[in-house]
């Protein structure tokens, strides 16, 4: 029983859109779903180490549902490097910085696995209003 796999390679494969309605829908939903199909999960010449040519565009991330109590406590924390340099920013100060974009991008960026592939699935996922 040998299982090859070293000849799957990714440029072979057909390049795959997914196209997310986020209208309605739950941030995580849509977060879950996008991660799934940028990790080649969706597709069926799934290959876990390489990244597959997978585009996912999320439309319509303005009308995404978000809770309330959600808004409320949900903080971005991020170190700066130096001493005292813990910086949290809230949910809704993020969103009136950077926009609702960001939020499903970090909600996103934190379903795809810390590895060297990361970088390069993340830049496979497009965000509209």
């Amino acid at each position: 029983m040998n299982k090859d796999f070293k000849n799957r390679v990714a440029h072979d494969v057909a390049p795959l859109e997914y196209t997310i309605d986020a209208k309605g829908m739950a941030l995580g939903r849509v977060a879950s779903d996008a991660a799934q199909a940028l990790l080649g999960k969706k597709s069926p010449e799934y290959v876990q180490n390489k990244v597959l040519p997978v585009q996912v565009t999320i439309t319509n991330a303005s009308k995404i549902k978000i809770a309330e109590k959600k808004m409320g406590q949900k903080t971005y924390i991020h170190y700066t490097g130096y001493p005292g340099g813990l910086r949290e920013t809230s949910m809704p100060m993020l969103i009136e910085k950077k926009g609702i974009e960001e939020v499903i991008r970090k909600a996103v960026d934190g379903m795809i696995p810390r590895n060297k592939l990361r970088k390069e699935r993340m830049k496979r996922l497009t965000i509209t209003d």
